[in-house]
């Protein structure tokens, strides 16, 4: 097992600030930086546990098209190998180009990041490639907090449903009656493309 770093590096965490700064409405289900005590005991060796890895969600919608950050990433010294989609790609075997990734989470949710430990604290631009943000959007980014790196699960679930999600509380004063019938309808008119938590 990896020895668990206190907190990301400076480079893990600048690339979820800048993402957040260029596309202040992408969802963060799969963000990562450290990791939880679920994904530790599900991957011991992984490097998120160095803080030299971020987890980024792909929101193509939203601005954040993973496919795009996987080849634009190959260029960045930084970087020591990406997974994405079933795919990985390392500096080591760029000879080879993409090769299948077959472990138990196909990254199809976000593309992992690894970073080389001699560059952990260059914050440079991830994203060189397109605008950089506003000056009020990278304070707001800043001042957003960092989040761990959960457990794979293989279905990931949607939280803004008003009957399962943050919002259930609001369904409190609801009978069970009506309860019942609006669980057969949660999410409709949902901008997830994920299915419902069903707490």
């Amino acid at each position: 097992m990896n020895p668990v770093a206190k907190k990301a590096t400076p480079a893990a965490i600048a690339a979820l600030r800048q993402a957040t700064a260029l596309w202040p409405k992408r969802k963060k289900l799969s963000d990562g930086l450290l990791p939880s005590a679920a994904h530790l005991k599900a991957s011991p060796v992984s490097d998120h546990n160095t803080g030299l890895a971020v987890d980024l969600t792909h929101d193509p919608k939203n601005g954040v098209d993973c496919a795009v950050i996987f080849e634009k990433l190959k260029e960045d010294p930084r970087v020591n190998y990406l997974i994405f989609n079933s795919k990985i790609w390392s500096k080591a075997k760029s000879k080879n180009g993409n090769r299948p990734y077959t472990g138990s989470n196909p990254h199809d949710k976000h593309i992992h990041i690894s970073i080389n430990a001699d560059k952990a604290n260059d914050t440079s631009p991830w994203f060189w490639w397109v605008d950089q943000p506003k000056i009020t959007n990278q304070i707001i980014a800043k001042l957003q907090t960092i989040p761990k790196k959960q457990a794979y699960n293989d279905t990931a679930q949607c939280t803004c449903c008003p009957v399962h999600g943050k919002q259930g509380k609001a369904n409190n004063g609801n009978t069970k009656a009506n309860i019942t019938n609006m669980v057969s309808r949660c999410c409709v008119g949902c901008n997830c493309t994920v299915p419902c938590r069903r707490n």
